[in-house]
C-alpha cells in the first residue's frame, strides 16, 4: 500500500512539472517574436506622440541650415552689388528701384544749408559697425554720431537729389564745426542707392521741426527740402578733410544661424535619447 501511494504522488508531481515547464518553455520562445502590434501597444499613444519633439527640432535645424546658406549667399550679392562700377543716373527715376545698393554716379551741387541729421547712429566701417563686439568698449560712445543728409542739385538737368556724405561724431553734428568739409561749387559725387525706410518699431517719429530723424523717410525728407525722394549714399572715395565720413552703407547682416543649428540639433540629439530610454529601451 505504501509503494502504491506513493508511486501515485509522483506521478502527480510528475504531471505538474510537465505542463509549469511546457509554459515556460512557450513564454520564452513567444517572446522572441514581438510582433510590430505589440511594440506599439508597449510604446502607447503618448510615446508616439512625444517622438514629435525630437522630430521636430531636427526638421528645425534643417531648416536652419538652408536659411544660413541663404543669409550668405545674400550678403555675397550685397557685397558685389555695392562693389560693382557706378552707372549713371537713369533719366526716369523711377527706374531705382531696381538699383538699390548699386554706385550710380551724379555730377552737381551740394545745398548744405538745407542739410539734415539721421541719428544718433554708429559709425560704419567696411560695411559694418565699427563696434560690433565692443558693448564694453570706451570707444563706443565716441563712434555715436549723426549721417549729414544734404540736397545736391543736378548740374545737368534741373532736379535736387539727397545724398547722405556720411557719419560724424555728436560734437560735429553743427556745421559751423566742420567748416573745410562743407564742399562748395560742382563736384563729382558715387553713391548708393538706398530706397525708402518703413519706421522701424519702437522708433519714434521724425521730428520736421527740430530736424531730428530717427529712420529713412524720404518722402517726408524730401517735403521738408524740395527735392525729390531719391537718397544716395556717399561712398569713401569722396572724404574730406573736417567732412563726413562716407561709405555708411551698412551691408552686413544679421546672421545668427549657426546658433541656431546647434542648439535644434542638440535638442533634437537630448529628446531623441530621453525618448528612447524612455519608451524603446522598454520594449521587449
Amino acid at each position: 500500500m505504501f509503494l502504491v501511494r506513493n508511486l501515485k504522488q509522483f506521478s502527480t508531481f510528475n504531471k505538474r512539472c510537465c505542463v509549469y515547464f511546457t509554459k515556460v518553455s512557450y513564454s520564452n520562445a513567444h517572446s522572441k517574436f514581438v510582433t510590430p502590434k505589440s511594440q506599439a501597444k508597449q510604446i502607447g499613444p503618448l510615446g508616439w506622440f512625444l517622438l514629435v519633439i525630437p522630430a521636430s527640432t531636427f526638421a528645425l535645424g534643417t531648416w536652419q541650415v538652408q536659411r544660413k546658406k541663404w543669409k550668405e549667399d545674400l550678403i555675397a550679392k550685397l557685397h558685389n552689388l555695392t562693389e560693382a562700377d557706378p552707372v549713371q543716373l537713369p533719366t526716369d527715376l523711377n527706374e531705382l528701384e531696381k538699383l538699390e545698393y548699386r554706385p550710380v554716379h551724379v555730377r552737381g551741387e551740394f545745398l548744405h544749408d538745407k542739410e539734415l541729421y539721421l541719428g544718433p547712429r554708429t559709425l560704419i566701417l567696411k560695411g559694418d559697425s565699427a563696434t560690433k563686439s565692443q558693448l564694453m568698449s570706451t570707444t563706443t560712445k565716441q563712434n555715436q554720431g549723426f549721417l549729414v543728409i544734404t540736397p545736391f542739385k543736378l548740374a545737368d538737368r534741373n532736379e535736387t537729389i539727397l545724398i547722405n556724405r556720411g557719419w560724424v561724431p555728436s560734437k560735429c553734428k553743427n556745421p559751423a564745426t566742420r567748416d573745410k568739409g562743407q564742399v562748395k561749387g560742382v563736384v563729382d559725387v558715387v553713391g548708393i542707392v538706398r530706397l525708402q525706410e518703413n519706421r522701424p518699431t519702437f522708433i519714434p517719429k521724425n521730428q520736421e521741426g527740430s530736424n531730428q530723424w530717427f529712420y529713412r523717410d524720404l518722402n517726408q525728407m524730401a517735403k521738408v527740402t524740395g527735392a525729390l525722394p531719391v537718397l544716395l549714399e556717399a561712398t569713401t572715395d569722396f572724404d574730406t578733410s573736417e567732412g563726413p565720413i562716407g561709405g555708411q552703407t551698412r551691408v552686413t547682416l544679421r546672421n545668427e544661424h549657426l546658433s541656431y543649428i546647434l542648439t535644434w540639433y542638440s535638442l533634437s540629439a537630448a529628446t531623441s535619447y530621453l525618448w528612447y530610454k524612455q519608451f524603446l529601451s522598454r520594449v521587449k
